[in-house]
């Protein structure tokens, strides 16, 4: 479970589920001694349950380009997305972003999916993760309060020996079919979404006078 601090600070915006952690294969490592220990603890479990390539901390760093890329939104846009997705994909949660995995090669096509959807003219407060990129591991095992304040969480945590590729949004053409949720329909939710944020944000602001 994330700090108490961190929860309260969920619950008190939008529904967002409660941030989850997968669980740690019996023996793990004890992430309750020294940071290096813990963060060599977290790197281990990415590279060798998920296959995923890291870089090492502190924080510990999550490569993308390779097995997935992320799109990057405001939390107050993540709820919606989330109805958008399969429960399998994973979906992090880090401060006021939420990180939603999708398909390695998105971060390319975003710009010319904003443009075909009629957004690209428009400032969004979204971006994507690619090659050359990372994003800060959330914790996959338990770790001491402290540890926990301000840190990276799961929404929808990984499942070991799962192939997650088969779970991210992929453009059609990629070959993304068997179930994967649609690339295009989730960057026009979250493009909405950004919009509507924007939206809110410009009415709130008080009328200059010259």
């Amino acid at each position: 479970m994330a700090s108490t601090a961190a929860t309260a600070s969920l619950s008190a915006a939008l529904p967002l589920p409660l941030p989850r952690r997968p669980l740690p294969d019996e023996g793990a490592a004890d992430t309750a001694g020294p940071a290096g220990s813990a963060d060599e603890a977290v790197r281990r479990w990415y590279e060798d349950e998920l296959g995923w390539a890291t870089a090492a901390g502190p924080p510990v760093r999550l490569l993308t380009g390779l097995r997935f890329d992320v799109l990057d939104i405001p939390r107050a846009a993540g709820a919606a997305a989330l109805r958008r997705l399969d429960p399998a994909c994973p979906v992090a949660l880090h401060g006021d972003r939420v990180r939603l995995l999708v398909a390695a090669g998105a971060a390319e096509e975003l710009p010319g999916l904003l443009e075909w959807l009629e957004w690209g003219s428009l400032p969004l407060d979204l971006r994507a993760l690619g090659a050359g990129g990372g994003i800060t591991a959330p914790l996959p095992v338990p770790a001491p309060a402290a540890g926990a304040q301000g840190a990276a969480v799961w929404l929808r945590p990984p499942v070991p020996g799962r192939e997650v590729e088969s779970s991210l949004p992929a453009v059609p053409a990629w070959g993304g079919g068997g179930g994967a949720p649609g690339l295009v329909r989730l960057v026009e939710t979250v493009a909405t979404e950004c919009h509507r944020i924007r939206l809110r944000r410009t009415a709130a602001q008080p009328l200059a006078f010259s």
